[in-house]
């Protein structure tokens, strides 16, 4: 009976994880409806709420933004309106702090997490997997003497809460694992264990 218990728990948490998470990611872009008139809403038209449809509707103004922001055009009228935005005291904080973050994100030329590190963290002889955010930059770079890296250590199981920390490269490891892949482990508290690879020899991040 046992047996029969963990292997129904293997088969149908993952399940209804993935659709928890799926059900919780559509319910949040259908909130993208109230942006429409109450005319235009499914309920008025249809008598009753489609769901999904604020998903499509997301993915449309996505699309149709970054459309309108690679031509000549859009491009001059997104400079026009951060002009305007920086005229605005705390929204310019607010809003310049977070395009910083996302075109570090987003951008294919970044290299803000696109590669898992090694590092022992929060004492020496415990390690971790990081990732690596880029350099030390500002006053920072004037204290710090010798070659640092920016990295951020996610928690477990969720990434989404960590630690930013400035290491000397000597001290990370740089590691022949996807950024996917070490998400992966991070998440399952190291039970899923990224596919094992032929031996090679470590060499450390600073010799990159």
């Amino acid at each position: 009976m046992k047996k029969y218990f963990i292997t129904g728990l293997l088969v149908l948490v993952p399940l209804v994880i993935t659709v928890w998470v799926l059900k919780s990611l559509i319910g949040a872009m259908d909130q993208s409806l109230l942006l429409l008139p109450d005319a235009w809403h499914p309920h008025t038209l249809f008598g009753r709420d489609i769901i999904g449809l604020g998903a499509i509707l997301t993915i449309a103004i996505v699309l149709t933004t970054g459309i309108i922001a690679t031509n000549f055009f859009g491009k001059q009228l997104i400079t026009l309106w951060e002009k305007l935005l920086n005229r605005v005291p705390v929204v310019k904080s607010v809003y310049s702090s977070v395009k910083q973050v996302s075109d570090t994100l987003f951008s294919d030329s970044g290299n803000a997490f696109r590669k898992a590190v090694l590092v022992q963290f929060p004492r020496q002889g415990a390690w971790t997997i990081a990732f690596v955010t880029g350099t030390p930059g500002g006053d920072v770079a004037n204290h710090l003497h010798g070659d640092y890296v920016s990295i951020y250590v996610p928690t477990t199981p969720n990434p989404t809460g960590g630690y930013f920390l400035m290491m000397p490269k000597a001290d990370v490891i740089e590691l022949e694992m996807s950024v996917d892949e070490a998400l992966k482990y991070i998440i399952s508290m190291g039970v899923v264990a990224p596919a094992n690879r032929p031996p090679k020899l470590l060499t450390e991040y600073s010799n990159k």
